[in-house]
């Protein structure tokens, strides 16, 4: 494989790791947990997994070799940076407990177990993947692993490789399913044990025990460097707003950290805009009197932040798109009568027919290409793909408009131009940065320490993560304690909570505080490309969330 020198010179990083996790590790239990929500539903759920102390990692253990092993890995969902140095962190810490130890990639996602298609990951392919983005060395997928028959497909494959346990490297739905492969795989006494890594950019699988998902130190860092780039661009031609729609499914971690890092004139929050239920007219309107008060200092140019969500958390949009995603559910009659229709037309009138009156009005009052949008096929999780609605493009078509009347009525005497972008599978495979390289590695490292110990149901935990990595403090969290209910494809199930943007919280304030000063002035933060070699303070620095959200 040709590489670049960058690629070359990042294979000879040599990622640091918690103290704990750098001799003989001492497995310390905590106390016992719960989940965050619906503890009843869950409890019932998870018999076997439920209720699992917290593991916390300490130095001094028996420094004694442990039975050989095999284990399989996964890659599941979306990429994210840093999932290589996940496996090559698990790699080592299987071999340090036992050099005959291996480890079997399944190729394509949780969809390789089930059609027993695998690798046995080897010194030589491992070293040629260290410190590089991407999930090319296995490969990812979005299959779900819901049904018994792919779970009893997962034993046959394990039984025949004789693997002791799965490592499963995803998101909040790929870990629930870890959970629910892990509770299975109890009660059936197979004797494989499986375990979680937290990964996904859009930086909402976090809690008390997971500081943050891996990959979303490297993606913001990458759409920062974006945006501040574009901001360059529009205050040296002063001609432009840029509208930026920014990844982030159903939370706004991204757009709020980019903010904070680059300073727009603009950032919307999703959560912001539930919590005001502000309408769509709202919005609009707040962003035309910023560009209108810029306009009076002769400044026709800006930059506006929109999360990739938003549209989900406006009331009124929030409430269509829950009816469309039970009218268009996989196995609806009705998500049957819709596809069969001929054309665009007639498919919109049959759901307006079929929407609740003030839900009609507001598909009805859409613009032909947005409502087409929300009506495309659903997830593997059965809700609308946000990320094909083109909300910047709305915002700009309506502020358009909005500016016109206000033109009419003397409020406005600027000129308008905009452009329209979206950051999201940019930031998705870069190499990771200083930080993401470290932490991918003390998870799989962690992990791998948790199949030693015989566990099973638990994610890796790394925190502490503002100090040094020798300071980080590494364990294992069980599954079930970041559990609750949610409704998916018309039915309640148990999935891990989503964090969203909390609006008490030290980085919104921060935000908030800032909004006026940097809606008029001209504040923009040029962040520049990712830095691996220099000054600690430039290359291991980690986000402005985590900096406010760890300083007390």
């Amino acid at each position: 494989m040709a590489i670049s020198a960058l690629q070359f010179e990042r294979s000879k990083y040599a990622p640091k790791l918690p103290k704990a996790l750098q001799g003989p590790v001492k497995v310390v239990e905590g106390k016992k947990t719960e989940s965050v929500a619906d503890q009843e539903e869950i409890q019932k759920l998870f018999p076997n997994t439920y209720g699992m102390p917290l593991i916390t990692f300490e130095e001094g253990g028996d420094a004694g070799s442990l039975p050989v092993m095999n284990v399989g890995v996964i890659l599941s969902g979306g990429q994210a940076p840093g999932g290589h140095n996940v496996i090559s962190g698990l790699y080592d810490g299987l071999k340090k407990l036992n050099p005959e130890n291996k480890l079997y990639g399944f190729l394509g996602g949780p969809g390789g177990l089930v059609d027993h298609k695998y690798m046995e990951l080897t010194d030589e392919i491992i070293d040629e993947y260290r410190n590089t983005g991407g999930f090319d060395i296995i490969g990812s997928g979005r299959t779900k692993l819901e049904e018994e028959s792919q779970f009893d497909k997962g034993v046959e494959i394990c039984k025949q490789l004789n693997i002791n346990a799965l490592v499963v490297i995803g998101g909040d739905d790929s870990n629930t399913n870890a959970c629910v492969l892990a509770e299975y795989y109890l009660q059936k006494e197979t004797g494989i044990q499986v375990i979680g890594c937290p990964k996904t950019i859009d930086g909402d699988l976090k809690n008390e025990m997971i500081e943050t998902s891996f990959g979303f130190d490297t993606a913001v860092k990458v759409y920062s460097e974006l945006i501040g780039n574009i901001m360059r661009d529009a205050n040296s031609a002063k001609k432009y707003w840029h509208f930026i729609k920014l990844m982030g499914r159903s939370a706004s971690h991204i757009a709020l950290e980019c903010a904070l890092q680059t300073q727009p004139n603009i950032a919307l929050v999703s959560e912001e805009v539930a919590e005001k239920e502000q309408t769509l007219a709202e919005i609009v309107d707040y962003i035309a009197k910023v560009i209108a008060r810029r306009a009076e200092d002769d400044h026709n140019f800006g930059v506006v932040l929109v999360p990739e969500g938003l549209i989900e958390f406006i009331p009124e949009m929030k409430t269509l798109i829950t009816e469309l995603n039970d009218l268009l559910a996989e196995g609806q009659q009705s998500a049957n009568d819709f596809k069969a229709l001929a054309t665009d037309a007639e498919k919109r009138e049959y759901v307006i027919g079929k929407l609740s009156e003030a839900s009609s009005k507001v598909f009805a009052s859409l613009p032909e290409g947005i409502a087409k949008q929300l009506t495309l096929d659903r997830d593997p999780h059965g809700n609308v793909q946000v990320s094909k609605i083109e909300t910047e493009k709305l915002l700009i078509e309506m502020v358009d408009v909005r500016l016109a009347e206000m033109k009419k009525e003397g409020f406005y005497k600027g000129s308008f131009s905009a452009q329209n972008h979206f950051f999201g599978y940019e930031g998705r495979c870069a190499a990771p940065s200083n930080f993401d390289a470290d932490y991918c590695y003390s998870l799989g490292s962690t992990a791998s320490v948790l199949i030693g110990n015989g566990k099973t149901g638990y994610m890796s935990s790394v925190r502490n993560t503002t100090k040094p990595a020798d300071e980080w403090i590494a364990g294992g969290v069980p599954i079930t304690m970041m559990m609750n209910m949610e409704r998916r494809h018309g039915h309640m199930k148990p999935v891990i909570q989503k964090a969203l943007v909390e609006l008490d919280a030290a980085p919104f304030l921060k935000l908030a505080e800032n909004r006026e000063k940097w809606a008029v002035e001209t504040s923009y933060v040029y962040p520049g490309p990712i830095q691996y070699f220099g000054p600690t303070e430039v290359c291991d620095a980690t986000t402005k969330t985590l900096e406010l959200e760890q300083s007390k």
